[in-house]
């Protein structure tokens, strides 16, 4: 059954790009909305069938080159499918409608639909094929029909910049996972999955270690972790909005699920691995909201919160290495369930925020905060399911993003209880970063929150603006009810989290339930006394409405300490929100400033503008290319424009084609000499 369901999912996406040729645009977008849909219940069916009958391997023929296909879809399969397909349904939907005003541009809307339509079918397949040649042919379609995606609005300059440079990061991550792949196929002469296992398990440790930092590396890229997040930033504002929630809720999780499920197949030092990735997770968590904190940019700001979010996915990964190194059962399953449940989690409050940066954008044309402010008048849903996601990514109750985070810190005090001095230390470092993680996470979006929906607006809105219609508003409410129903009901997950993390757990599934019902129990209790509190505060808000509804209400302007100026002059900006934080923050940051300096006795158009830089790309990615062309253009004078140089340098380069090869025998004859005497 699941065998029929996954070859119908790739056999009914070739159709769809077989037929889109033959129809018109409407078509196009009906035929698209229908395929994204099917593929995604066969997808959820796949997934569902996996959690209540258990895994299914079955295998293909394959080619003399890639050997037999092996493909198996277990838990960890289904749980990333899952994710998958929920977040590509809502992005889909909520595409079509942010997508109305592209109607005329029928061949690139075409060619983003397939695309679309492609990535998420080969996603899928990513997540069940155990053939590492097969896992790159379909690893390297989801790469190319990503940038195709990102680069919808190709005719705008810094689109294609943005696109190009993941394009290029994209292969980079295909080339170390290529290595890896390689590696294994000539050591054991295979390319199933199972090789991997064999290769780590008969070789020497060191052996392990190396080609799981060579898949790390190229899942790294991916996923967004620091150092190799320098594409995130730039891609996620330049893609159109619901590709920028598809990106940062699933493609950089695929990331995430490699790593998962090398994890599973390299047998080395656990240890070693969690004290790496908690380290690495630490250092990514907290320099992605650091540098969230300071942009002015709303989806870069989302995108460098999908970094740190990252961060909390990792630290979970890595606390569930130590479990298994240190043969502890409940940080096994703290961590590891940790990470799975942030990486659904993450998928949805940060697909939300994307999507209503999207309706942001349709009304005020524009991702510069600065000058945004009272829009919740204009678009009361919008800011409202902002907030949820706002509180959710916070990992506040009764909301999802506190049930994964409960899990790390549970996972976290446990390993700090059980270990000795040097293990004790370092967890306690890791909690202090999660708390400062958090506690930065708060600063941002109070900040993004109250300067774009709070306040007056700052300029004169557009007249031709996009109101919020049914199809921009509904796939958020399906996404913030998720949100909720996690929060609430986290009693919903017990099964497919305990078949997840009983991959990782060598104890019985009996006893990974017992450690992780309770847990599940206390979330489930802290969900419904938040929400009695809200139901709570609603009520007296609803008390006090109708004791003073029939009360007389005099209106009267407040006294303005003397000030009469516009009131939309003395609000905070975004820069002078976090104006402490950056001039606390300032040695890890780079910030570079356009200031017009006050002069006379009364000064006209002072101003401050900054603009945020990321040091790490400054210094791996923009200072080496300005050394490369500056070495280069010592070289420029080869290319003078005179026809006799341009003859020279052929004539030259065929007497060294003739003479090389004179000179490498005169050296042969030489060498024999020698060896005689």
């Amino acid at each position: 059954m699941i065998h029929a369901l996954i070859v119908l999912i790739n056999l009914l996406t070739l159709a769809t790009l077989l037929a889109y040729p033959f129809l018109k645009t409407r078509g196009r977008g009906v035929l698209f909305l229908g395929a994204l849909t099917a593929v995604v219940i066969l997808g959820m069916t796949v997934a569902i069938g996996v959690f209540t009958k258990g895994a299914v391997d079955f295998s293909y023929p394959g080619s003399s080159i890639s050997g037999p296909v092996h493909v198996r879809v277990d838990a960890l399969s289904a749980w990333f499918i899952l994710t998958i397909c929920f977040t590509f349904l809502t992005g889909g939907w909520y595409g079509f409608e942010y997508l109305k005003k592209y109607r005329e541009r029928s061949t690139d809307l075409a060619l983003h639909y397939a695309a679309f339509l492609t990535a998420l079918t080969a996603l899928i397949d990513v997540c069940v094929v155990q053939n590492g040649f097969v896992f790159l042919v379909v690893w390297e379609i989801m790469a190319l029909c990503s940038f195709v995606i990102v680069i919808f609005e190709h005719q705008k300059k810094e689109t294609l910049k943005a696109g190009i440079n993941y394009l290029i990061q994209s292969h980079i991550s295909v080339l170390f996972l290529t290595l890896g792949v390689m590696w294994v196929k000539i050591k054991t002469g295979s390319f199933d999955f199972s090789a991997i296992t064999a290769f780590s398990t008969s070789e020497a440790a060191l052996s392990g270690l190396g080609l799981f930092l060579c898949f790390f590396v190229g899942f790294a890229i991916k996923a967004g972790f620091v150092p190799f997040h320098t594409w995130l930033p730039l891609a996620h504002p330049a893609a159109p909005a619901h590709v920028s929630g598809v990106m940062s809720g699933v493609i950089i999780k695929i990331g995430i699920y490699g790593l998962l499920r090398m994890l599973l197949l390299i047998k080395t030092d656990r240890v070693t691995l969690g004290y790496l990735l908690v380290t690495v997770s630490i250092v990514t968590g907290v320099y992605g909201v650091m540098l969230a904190i300071i942009q002015h940019n709303l989806k870069k700001l989302l995108a460098y919160h999908s970094i740190e979010n990252i961060g909390i996915i990792g630290m979970g990964i890595g606390l569930g290495c130590l479990g298994m190194g240190y043969g502890n059962p409940m940080l096994t399953i703290c961590g590891f369930g940790g990470a799975l449940l942030h990486t659904t989690n993450h998928s949805l409050f940060k697909s939300l925020l994307f999507y209503g940066a999207g309706n942001v954008y349709r009304l005020r044309h524009t991702m510069d905060i600065e000058r945004m402010g009272g829009l919740i008048k204009r678009m009361p849903h919008t800011a409202w399911l902002f907030l949820i996601g706002a509180l959710a990514i916070c990992g506040l109750p009764p909301f999802n993003g506190f049930v994964s985070e409960f899990f790390i810190y549970v996972g976290l005090f446990n390993g700090l209880q059980s270990n000795g001095f040097l293990a004790s230390l370092f967890i306690l470092f890791a909690i202090v970063a999660l708390v400062l993680i958090g506690g930065l996470a708060l600063i941002c979006f109070t900040k993004a929150f109250g300067i774009i929906f709070l306040g007056t607006s700052r300029e004169k809105l557009d007249a031709e603006w996009m109101p919020e219609t049914p199809l921009s508003v509904i796939p958020l409410y399906a996404i913030a009810a998720t949100i909720l129903g996690i929060g609430v009901m986290p009693f919903l997950l017990t099964n497919p989290l305990v078949q997840s993390v009983q991959l990782f757990q060598p104890q019985g599934i009996g006893n990974t339930r017992l450690l992780v019902s309770p847990l599940i129990d206390t979330l489930t209790s802290i969900g419904w006394y938040s929400m009695g509190f809200i139901g709570l505060v609603l009520l007296l808000l609803g008390v006090r409405y109708y004791a003073t509804r029939h009360r007389e209400v005099r209106e009267s302007e407040t006294w303005g300490c003397g000030y009469t100026g516009a009131t939309n002059k003395i609000q905070y900006t975004a820069s002078s929100y976090i104006r402490t934080f950056r001039k606390l923050a300032e040695p890890a940051l780079l910030v570079d400033r356009d200031k017009k300096e006050p002069s006379g006795l009364y000064p006209e158009n002072v101003s401050q503008v900054t603009h945020p830089r990321d040091k790490i790309e400054r210094w791996l990615i923009d200072r080496p290319l300005e050394l490369y062309r500056a070495f280069l253009h010592r070289f420029a004078f080869l290319q003078n424009g005179n026809i006799q140089a341009y003859i020279l340098y052929g004539v030259v380069f065929v007497a060294l084609i003739m003479l090389v090869p004179l000179l490498f025998e005169q050296l042969g004859g030489l060498l024999n000499f020698l060896n005689r005497l």
